[in-house]
């Protein structure tokens, strides 16, 4: 690895002290010929092995601390994979927006357990689960689960362990409750429910029975969205780059990742004025997650974002590690 591909950077201040990530551009070893395509989202278990979801070829690839491959699988199971989240007991929940459902899975790979029905979407902003779902978020007190429904709904969903329905909340619009665009939903160790309300550039925060509680403010189309509750409770958001013509080469919105504490203060905001493909640069970052060492995994989707349209289409990097320097 030469000194372009490792550096070091991403240095802000919080307080009297300092946030520097180390960047590792190329930290997972994926095998000759393999791409992610677009890595979508990330998730790390209770060993700190990483679990990417992506849209390539094999959905589901896993590594090791060191971004050793390990294992994959996945191949032919989802139609556009969205989200990943790791319940305490090691399940995945992958949330497959193009097919309308939600399944768990052991880390292995076996079916446990589908919510929705797959490949039939519910009526369009009708409420009723599932039209084009986001991302799970899970209760680890009661191991309840909250579903972000997304694209073609505006809702939130609760379901019991066990899959069942116990109720939904939100609607279009951009009242405090209400929705434009679900795209991901965090919970903390209180049970609070936080959601990444993209198109009205805002995360609500909400009880576990759906009841607002308050909201956070200047993100600019807030779309991935990670609680992190070692140490110090933090939040992680990645914030998407203007998509509007008249806007869309605006400097200081967004590609970028800002961390806040769980009273909505920003403490670091990651990125640069501008997105692009240098280092200290994001495309699209749309999952986040955390390991125990309290290094931050951003998966970012620059295919959809910007390779595909690029003359001629281009694969652009999409997945990177940012290890924590202390």
């Amino acid at each position: 690895m030469n000194d372009q591909e490792r550096i070091l950077g991403m240095m802000v201040k919080m307080g009297g002290d300092k946030f520097t990530y180390e960047v590792l551009l190329d930290w997972a070893k994926l095998p000759e010929g393999w791409s992610f395509l677009e890595a979508v989202d990330v998730a790390v278990d209770g060993k700190d092995r990483v679990y990417v979801f992506s849209r390539g070829e094999h959905p589901l690839i896993v590594f090791d601390q060191e971004g050793n491959f390990l294992n994959s699988w996945g191949e032919g199971l989802f139609k556009r994979p969205h989200g990943i989240t790791i319940s305490p007991d090691g399940s995945l929940y992958c949330v497959d927006d193009g097919d309308h459902a939600v399944r768990k899975f052991t880390p292995e790979g076996k079916l446990l357990m589908t919510l929705g029905s797959p490949g039939k979407a519910s009526p369009f902003q009708q409420g009723r689960p599932f039209n084009r779902p986001t991302k799970v978020a899970i209760d680890r007190a009661t191991g309840d689960l909250f579903v972000g429904d997304g694209y073609g709904n505006s809702r939130v969903h609760k379901f019991s362990s066990e899959g069942r329905l116990l109720f939904s909340w939100g609607q279009p619009g951009s009242d405090p409750g209400e929705f434009n665009l679900v795209h991901s939903v965090g919970t903390d160790q209180e049970g609070q429910v936080y959601v990444a309300d993209r198109e009205n550039h805002r995360v609500q925060v909400f009880d576990s029975q759906g009841r607002y509680l308050t909201q956070w403010n200047n993100l600019h189309r807030p779309c991935g969205l990670h609680i992190a509750n070692q140490g110090e409770p933090l939040c992680y958001v990645g914030e998407l780059a203007p998509s509007l013509t008249i806007n869309e080469n605006f400097p200081n919105l967004g590609p970028r990742i800002s961390i806040c504490n769980l009273q909505g203060q920003r403490l670091v905001r990651l990125g640069h004025l501008r997105g692009g493909e240098e280092p200290h640069q994001f495309v699209a970052p749309h999952g986040l997650a955390t390991d125990s060492q309290g290094n931050l995994y951003v998966a970012e989707v620059s295919w959809s974002f910007t390779g595909s349209r690029l003359n001629p289409p281009r694969e652009l990097r999409s997945f990177r590690k940012l290890v924590r320097v202390k």
